[in-house]
């Protein structure tokens, strides 16, 4: 699985959106009532540990280049991590992540008022259907914090996939990686001070398995996207859903509704039709050489989480 044929491309992404589902698993795993504050500390201090063996990629002669963005983007990025434990934590892991999924609809939303981008008819309709979408899911009768906090989740990975743009472009996407976890330290460690809950292994272990298989998608998704472009193969990231969907039936026992699964078409079909849409418009086959800047569906794991 190379990644340089459509088929593997697809192949790794199918992959990779399974493990970023058993990353979302660790997550809903963890004891009710568990320190949140040290769950994203733990989780973000071993992700760094994780990227030290790649650090022969970062351009040390310009180490904090794009420093006041990648600050930004780093506690942004914590914020989305409390949100989301709390969002996996209280919602069932098929509706937490078809919330996650209005981040794509937040992206076109977003570029609007700060790129001054144009809306396509479809991509109004995309997003008028996305959150009608969401409502559908979430339901006013079932709308409490953790619906909040899933959508606040979606909501900064959206920032964070807009602000891609503004950081330098010579950089790598370990070098962001990088940046963004070492920014985050400070501000969560102090959090994790704050909160000051008693240290255990068994968080250690939720903390570390989530950030493997985090990094373990993030690899998937830089191979599918490095020689194939993302057109024609982003469709393959809305399987997350379908493993959300089997995963929180088999292990949790969570049978979605028949509201949940028209709100989760009425959300992913208008992104999958922007994306047949793109890809009659692009070659078959093309290098992609910024995967970063493709706002697929498991939008913003690859920079965010």
């Amino acid at each position: 699985m190379s990644g340089k044929t459509v088929n593997s491309a697809i192949l790794l992404l199918i992959i990779g959106n399974a493990m970023a589902l058993i990353s979302d698993v660790f997550i809903k795993l963890l004891e009710p009532g568990a320190p949140v504050f040290q769950f994203a500390f733990l989780r973000c201090l071993i992700t760094l540990g994780f990227l030290l063996p790649l650090a022969g990629q970062l351009d040390r002669k310009n180490l904090f280049a794009g420093l006041k963005i990648h600050t930004a983007r780093a506690h942004i990025h914590l914020a989305g991590i409390l949100c989301m434990v709390i969002a996996l934590g209280n919602l069932p892991l098929a509706t937490a992540n078809a919330v996650f999924y209005a981040a794509p609809i937040l992206v076109m939303v977003l570029s609007v008022f700060l790129f001054r981008e144009k809306l396509t008819p479809l991509s109004v309709t995309a997003v008028f259907s996305g959150f009608a979408g969401i409502i559908l899911i979430l339901r006013p009768v079932e709308f409490n914090w953790a619906a909040v906090a899933a959508l606040a989740s979606a909501f900064t990975l959206a920032i964070n996939a807009v602000l891609v743009r503004k950081l330098p472009k010579q950089q790598t996407t370990v070098h962001k990686l990088f940046l963004n976890y070492l920014l985050i330290l400070p501000a969560a460690g102090a959090l994790a001070w704050w909160e000051g809950a008693p240290w255990n292994s068994g968080m250690l272990v939720s903390a570390m398995g989530s950030s493997l298989f985090i990094l373990g998608y993030n690899i998937t998704v830089l191979l599918a996207y490095r020689q194939v472009a993302a057109n024609q193969v982003t469709s393959a990231e809305y399987t997350g859903l379908i493993w959300a969907v089997g995963i929180g039936w088999i292990w949790f026992g969570e049978v979605p509704d028949l509201w949940f699964l028209a709100g989760s078409l009425m959300i992913v079909m208008p992104l999958l039709l922007i994306g047949l849409q793109q890809r009659r418009k692009s070659p078959p086959r093309g290098f992609n050489p910024a995967p970063e800047a493709s706002y697929s569906g498991s939008l913003g794991k690859t920079l965010s989480s």
